[in-house]
């Protein structure tokens, strides 16, 4: 679940490592084996699927948006803006889309810099010369993919009596600034609301504007976004639903936030069409030019050369074999995941106004009705399993991370060491030592013929986990 320690969640995904994130992962039995509909049967498709997770469940409502080709297949809200008064999810619900907002500042850095008012290689403290990074150099580029090495705010114990008080920007920047540094700029990924914080200031600094109506006036205006803003706790909001979490004793009116605070890493609002007009819009060239496109999307690299799957506020991997470019969020009572699918020429939005179900199962759900299951294939296996079990444990997104891999025949299972409920989950083998877990990729490193680490790729995080004696 969401808590105040983590109330900026982007790496929303399931499997394995949603504890991470969301501690719940949710898949109702109804789905599990759904095949494709075909022409008029698959708005009645999408609707099964999104009742079935409302009805087996702990959630209020979901806004699901889906169109492939120029085939509008469902815009629709489900289920309850307003538990309390009982007041269904109108068709254009506005929700807090948490971290998806960091694909709309990484587009607004590269229209800053196709304007010639900035670099992406520059130094940050060129344009925030107050920051102490100690001698470190750190581009902008790694403000945008997780790899500068700053102290994450939502993973700091001080910021959530914080988060509730009325404060300046750099009352939070002096929080994290104060802190030592994660790690040297591009040895990891870890994923890091600070960096997109900066961000938003350089933002302003370049622009002349607040981050609100930069977005506003370059990106919602420029592409019919109506029902798009930049998220207030006071301002009455048009559509706005209430937000829910998760507790022991089921949902219950979310935790209080300041948007002072998730800012350019997660203070946008949106509709679900307003997310399907802005995927259609920036994957078919009508925000940013071509060359400036593909290096939004151009997955980054680590120093020792090692390749990411998360590019510039956008990550890029599989769902359900599908190629997707995506990002999610998480936000007090909010969850949200926003897909490209390039191959299908796709788009699947699902926003939550509740933490009880991830949006990323929905998703697949909806996928595997929409495009048909596809059935993914294991590599074999030829060396010893028990050469590979073991526990292994390192860094992860502010905290210890250990994985403990076991064997069951000639099954591999990891099991994320995370509390009294962590359960083994079965790999599915890819290749050259790495295995799969729904789009999580698991890789072992050997040293002289004896594995001695093992690299977690997470799509939205990269942790090398030593194995233990």
């Amino acid at each position: 679940m969401l808590t105040s320690r983590l109330p900026l969640a982007g790496a929303c995904r399931t499997g394995l490592f949603a504890g991470l994130c969301v501690a719940a992962t949710f898949t109702p039995t109804a789905t599990a084996h759904a095949q494709r509909a075909n022409g008029a049967g698959v708005g009645k498709a999408i609707d099964s699927v999104v009742t079935s997770f409302l009805k087996e469940g702990q959630a209020a409502g979901l806004s699901v948006a889906v169109v492939r080709g120029k085939d509008t297949l469902a815009l629709k809200g489900y289920g309850k803006a307003d538990l309390e008064l009982d007041v269904p999810t109108p068709p254009r619900a506005v929700y807090e889309i948490g971290s998806v907002t960091k694909q709309f500042t990484s587009v607004a850095l590269l229209m800053l810099r196709d304007e010639g008012k900035l670099s992406l290689d520059d130094d940050f403290t060129k344009y925030l010369p107050d920051y102490p990074t100690n001698g470190r150099r750190i581009s902008v580029r790694r403000l945008l993919d997780h790899t500068s090495g700053i102290k994450g705010y939502t993973e700091m114990p001080e910021f959530g009596p914080m988060m509730v008080r009325d404060l300046p920007k750099d009352s939070l920047v002096a929080l994290f600034a104060k802190e030592p540094f994660n790690f040297e700029p591009g040895e990891r990924e870890i994923y890091n609301n600070s960096a997109y914080f900066l961000a938003g200031l350089i933002i302003e600094k370049v622009s002349g504007k607040s981050y609100a109506d930069f977005v506003k006036e370059r990106i919602f205006d420029k592409v019919g976004m109506k029902d798009s803003y930049y998220c207030s706790e006071s301002t009455i909001i048009k559509g706005k639903v209430k937000g829910y979490d998760m507790s022991p004793k089921g949902l219950v009116n979310k935790g209080f936030i300041r948007h002072t605070y998730p800012y350019a890493a997660g203070s946008l609002c949106a509709t679900a069409g307003d997310l399907l007009a802005w995927n259609r819009a920036l994957h078919g060239g009508k925000v940013l030019p071509p060359s400036s496109y593909q290096e939004l999307i151009t997955p980054s690299s680590l120093n020792d050369g090692t390749k990411l799957r998360y590019a510039l506020g956008i990550a890029l991997h599989e769902v359900r074999g599908h190629r997707v470019i995506e990002h999610g969020g998480g936000i007090n009572g909010f969850l949200s995941a926003s897909n490209y699918f390039p191959d299908e020429d796709a788009v699947i939005v699902v926003l939550s106004n509740s933490t009880g179900i991830p949006a990323d199962p929905v998703v697949a759900a909806i996928a595997d009705r929409v495009f048909g299951k596809k059935s993914l294939s294991s590599q074999p296996y030829t060396a010893a399993l028990s050469d590979l079990t073991g526990t292994y444990a390192g860094v992860g997104r502010g905290m210890q991370l250990t994985v403990k891999i076991t064997a069951e025949g000639q099954k591999l299972l990891a099991t994320v060491l995370m509390g009294p409920d962590a359960k083994p989950a079965p790999l599915r083998h890819v290749g050259n030592d790495t295995w799969d877990l729904d789009g999580q990729r698991l890789t072992f490193v050997r040293d002289g013929g004896k594995v001695t680490r093992l690299k977690v790729d997470m799509v939205y995080g990269y942790s090398q986990l030593d194995r233990q004696p």
